[in-house]
C-alpha cells in the first residue's frame, strides 16, 4: 500500500503542478491583451469590431472545448491506473469531437454579420467583425486541438512544456500582430484581419509543436497510433463528459456577459468600470485556474489509483490553497482599489473620476468575491477528478441564471444599487454554485470512477 503523503506534501506537489498552469493561463490571457492593445493603436472601430468578434468567438469555443477538458480527469485517471491505452483512447476521441465540432460550426462564422446585427450592433462594426471571424473560424480548429494537448499534458503533470510553448506563443503572436495589423515588413495592412491570421498561425504553430513534444516525449501512449480508428464506447465517454463541461463554463461566461448588457442600461461610466473591475480581477482568476486544473489532475489520479483517503486529503489542501489565494487578492483589491482601476484610464479621459468612483466601490465586491469565486471553481474541478460533470452542470446553470441573475437585476435596478447591485448578484451566484458543489463532494460516496 502506499503510504499516505502528509498535507505538506500534498500542498507541495500541488503547486508544482498549479503554479506552471496559472502561468499558462496568465500568458494566455496575455495573447488577448495584446491583441486587444495593438488594434487599440490601429483604430478606435477596428478595436470594437475586434472586442465584438473575440467576444462571439470564444462563448463558442468555451463551450466546443468542453470535449478537449475532458480530457484532463479521464487521462488522470487512466494514468493513476497505468492504463496508457485508456489515455490514447480518451485522446483520440477527444480530438475528433473537437474536429467534428470545430467543423460543424463553421457556417455560423460565416453569417457572423447577420447575427451581430440582430443583437442590435451597429452595421459599421458587424462589417468590420464579419471578415475577423470567416478566419477565426477555422482558427478553432486548432484553437480546440491545443485545448485537447493541453489537457492531455497536464493530465500527465507535464506542465512546464505548456507553460513554454504559451510563452512562446505570446511572442510570436505580437509579433504577427506587427507585421500583419500595420503593414510592415512590406506586408499589406490587415487590420482585423491581419489580427486573425496571427491568431490562426500561432494556434498551428503551437498544435505542432505539442504534437511532436507527445511523440518525442510520450512514445509509451503512443498517441497518434491509427488516428482514423473509431472507438465509440469512449467517443460516446468523451461526448457525455464534455457537453456538461462546456455548458457550465458557458453558464458563467453567459452570466458576466449578461451583467455587462445590465452596466450598458445604467450608463457607459458604469460599464467602463464594470469590464476593468472584470481585467483585474480576471487576472488574479488564472492562477485560480491553474490551481483547480492541478486539483483534477491529483483528484483523478488518486481516483485512478483507488485511493480515497489520498483523494479527500489533497482536495482538502486544494481548497485551503484556493483560500489562501483568495485572501492575497482580497487585501490587494481593498488596499488600493482606486490604483489598480486608474491604470487602465487615461489621465485625461473626462469621465475619469466617475469610472474611478464606480471602480472603486466594484473593487469592494470583487474582493468579497474572490472566496466564492476561487472556491467554485475549484470544487468543480474536484468533481470533475471524479469524472462528475452532468450533476455540476445543472448546479452551475441554476445558481448562475436561477439565483445569480436574478439577484442582480434585483439588487441593481429594483433597490437601486446600480452596479454594485450587479455585481451582488455575482456574489449570491457564485456562492450558491460553491455551496452546493462542495456539499456534492464531500457528502457523496463517489464511486471510483472506471475506465469506458
Amino acid at each position: 500500500m502506499t503510504p499516505q503523503l502528509s498535507y505538506s506534501a500534498h500542498a507541495r506537489r500541488l503547486l508544482a503542478l498549479g503554479i506552471p498552469l496559472a502561468g499558462s493561463q496568465l500568458a494566455q490571457f496575455s495573447v488577448h491583451m495584446t491583441d486587444v492593445v495593438m488594434m487599440g493603436w490601429y483604430g478606435l472601430d477596428e478595436l470594437a469590431a475586434l472586442v465584438l468578434g473575440s467576444g462571439f468567438w470564444f462563448i463558442l469555443f468555451i463551450f466546443l472545448a468542453g470535449f478537449g477538458f475532458a480530457v484532463m480527469p479521464l487521462v488522470a485517471t487512466a494514468s493513476g491506473q497505468g492504463d496508457a491505452t485508456t489515455v490514447r483512447r480518451a485522446t483520440r476521441m477527444a480530438i475528433w469531437l473537437s474536429l467534428l465540432a470545430a467543423i460543424l460550426i463553421y457556417p455560423v462564422f460565416l453569417f457572423s454579420d447577420r447575427v451581430l446585427l440582430a443583437l442590435g450592433q451597429k452595421p459599421e462594426i458587424a462589417a468590420l467583425a464579419r471578415p475577423y471571424l470567416a478566419i477565426a473560424g477555422v482558427e478553432m480548429i486548432p484553437a480546440l486541438m491545443v485545448a485537447v494537448l493541453r489537457s492531455y499534458f497536464s493530465a500527465l503533470e507535464r506542465t512546464r512544456i505548456i507553460l513554454i510553448v504559451v510563452l512562446g506563443a505570446v511572442v510570436l503572436n505580437a509579433a504577427l500582430n506587427w507585421v500583419l495589423i500595420f503593414g510592415n515588413l512590406g506586408m499589406p495592412a490587415l487590420g482585423v484581419s491581419g489580427s486573425a491570421i496571427a491568431s490562426l498561425i500561432v494556434n498551428i504553430a503551437m498544435v505542432v509543436v505539442l504534437a511532436l513534444y507527445a511523440q518525442a516525449k510520450t512514445p509509451e501512449n503512443d498517441l497518434f497510433r491509427n488516428p482514423f480508428k473509431p472507438d465509440w464506447p469512449m467517443f460516446r465517454t468523451v461526448f457525455r463528459m464534455g457537453i456538461p463541461i462546456g455548458a457550465t463554463a458557458l453558464a458563467e461566461v453567459g452570466l458576466f456577459n449578461a451583467a455587462a448588457v445590465m452596466m450598458g442600461w445604467i450608463g457607459t461610466a458604469s460599464l467602463a468600470a464594470h469590464g476593468i473591475a472584470l481585467q483585474i480581477t480576471a487576472l488574479t482568476f488564472m492562477v485560480q485556474i491553474g490551481l483547480s486544473q492541478a486539483a483534477t489532475i491529483r483528484v483523478g489520479n488518486a481516483a485512478g489509483r483507488g485511493d480515497r483517503a489520498e483523494m479527500r486529503r489533497g482536495a482538502a489542501v486544494a481548497v485551503v490553497l484556493s483560500v489562501v489565494m483568495a485572501t492575497f487578492s482580497t487585501v490587494l483589491f481593498l488596499s488600493m482599489p482606486e490604483t489598480l482601476i486608474g491604470l487602465f484610464i487615461a489621465p485625461d479621459e473626462p469621465e475619469r473620476d466617475a469610472v474611478l468612483a464606480i471602480g472603486a466601490s466594484l473593487m469592494f465586491f470583487a474582493a468579497v468575491m474572490q472566496y466564492s469565486d476561487g472556491g467554485q471553481v475549484v470544487t468543480l474541478a474536484l468533481l470533475r477528478g471524479l469524472h462528475d460533470t452532468a450533476v455540476p452542470m445543472w448546479l452551475a446553470g441554476v445558481s448562475y441564471w436561477i439565483i445569480g441573475l436574478p439577484v442582480a437585476y434585483l439588487f441593481g435596478f429594483v433597490f437601486g444599487w446600480g452596479a454594485e447591485g450587479v455585481w451582488m448578484g455575482f456574489i449570491f451566484g457564485l456562492t450558491m454554485a460553491w455551496l452546493s458543489m462542495s456539499w456534492r463532494f464531500w457528502r457523496q460516496k463517489a464511486a471510483i470512477p472506471q475506465p469506458a
